[in-house]
């Protein structure tokens, strides 16, 4: 799609920004689950000519932030990618890059790729796109950072976490960690990769939030919080309001992808 150049993944930082903010999980091409979140968080959804949901805001001046996956596996992948940048071209949103938005900017770009774990939905979905959206679409997923550092420090948002010493850096290894964690090389019973579970050893005065790893439940560790709560598998999307401190989900309209260890919501 463009000519190949190194992706840094740089992160962001704005310290400077204050909030209040809500941090969204995982959204994995979930559009009616994210709208609805977005709803009862209290923001005012625009929507374009067609009638297709293009930016939101907030009238109190929130700032959503999202922890990255906005893509694969669920029904609307072109949706949420709208949705979302439209927010962030109007400044109402903030992301970070997921593991399956880097993925699929690679994709996007021509590179050579798996097609798998949900990719082929977000291809499929996006032929049926213009070129200028797509095109659209990749220099947004190429464009997002590792990581963001808000609230004059207090708060650090990246897609799989990120140990205190990797907080604003620009090395290799944060990117990575942020983008995957940090797999042991070992695999659950379910043949998914078992990941160095660093939160319990953090010890950070930032409050670090994040998704990657679907929870069945929203649990503080050491400060931290993972807002993965499978909304594609059939749970629930999820969002924490900052400073407030405070959850809300909102369950998943069906399970659109099946995936082994994952109860669905009742």
């Amino acid at each position: 799609m463009t000519e190949h150049r190194r992706i840094d993944l740089l992160p962001r930082d704005r310290r400077d920004l204050t909030g209040p903010f809500d941090v969204i999980g995982d959204v994995h091409g979930c559009r009616g689950e994210l709208e609805t979140l977005l709803g009862e968080l209290g923001y005012e959804i625009h929507r374009d000519e067609s009638g297709r949901p293009s930016g939101a805001a907030h009238p109190d001046d929130r700032t959503a932030v999202f922890v990255g996956d906005l893509v694969d596996r669920g029904p609307d992948t072109p949706g949420v990618l709208r949705l979302v940048m439209g927010m962030v071209a109007a400044n109402t949103a903030l992301c970070v890059a997921g593991n399956h938005d880097h993925k699929l900017m690679r994709a996007l770009d021509g590179r050579t790729v798996r097609i798998a774990h949900g990719l082929e939905q977000s291809l499929s979905q996006l032929a049926d796109e213009d070129l200028e959206f797509r095109t659209a679409a990749y220099t947004f997923l190429r464009d997002l950072p590792s990581h963001y550092l808000l609230d004059r420090g207090n708060l650090v948002v990246a897609h799989a976490g990120l140990p205190e010493s990797l907080h604003g850096s620009t090395s290799g290894r944060a990117r990575s960690f942020a983008l995957y964690g940090a797999p042991t090389g070992e695999l659950d019973e379910h043949g998914y990769p078992i990941r160095y579970d660093w939160a319990q050893d953090y010890r950070g005065t930032p409050t670090v939030l994040y998704g990657h790893t679907p929870v069945a439940t929203l649990t503080w560790v050491n400060n931290t919080l993972c807002l993965d709560t499978g909304a594609v598998f059939g749970g629930t999307l999820s969002a924490l309001r900052y400073p407030e401190m405070t959850t809300i989900s909102v369950p998943a309209e069906q399970v659109w992808s099946e995936r082994a260890g994952i109860t669905p919501a009742v």
